[in-house]
């Protein structure tokens, strides 16, 4: 009976172990980073304008927001998802708060954020 309770509690242990690890470091994403690129090379997006709108791919080219260009060497997958969602928490200096519409939790689908944070994390 020792050993079946030994047993357990190590098991035990170990499930509360691994699911607090959260599967990695947040530096890769479950989405498909071609689906991501495309979507953000769309100049409109539902009612809002496109990602590749505001956002360059070349390093120090400022349209509306930041360039995008090294992004993925950055940041990790929960920064970026976070910076789509609820772009006002952190800011990126020089670009004052609502500069990025806080609109995307309601206009793209969770598939779409995943995507698009698996092609920023290409952007190394």
């Amino acid at each position: 009976m020792k050993k079946y309770l030994f047993i357990t509690a190590v098991l035990l242990t170990s499930a509360i172990f691994l699911a607090a690890c959260g599967g990695g470091d947040g530096s890769s994403a479950g989405g498909d980073a071609a689906a991501g690129e495309e979507l953000f090379a769309q100049t409109v997006i539902g009612a809002q304008a496109g990602c590749i709108t505001c956002h360059s791919l070349d390093e120090g080219v400022v349209i509306v927001g930041p360039s995008v260009a090294g992004v993925g060497g950055r940041l990790s997958a929960d920064e970026l998802r976070q910076s789509i969602l609820d772009p006002n928490v952190v800011l990126v200096d020089g670009f004052p708060a609502d500069t990025m519409p806080p609109v995307w939790a309601d206009e793209l689908s969770d598939e779409q954020v995943d995507q698009l944070v698996a092609y920023l994390l290409t952007l190394k």
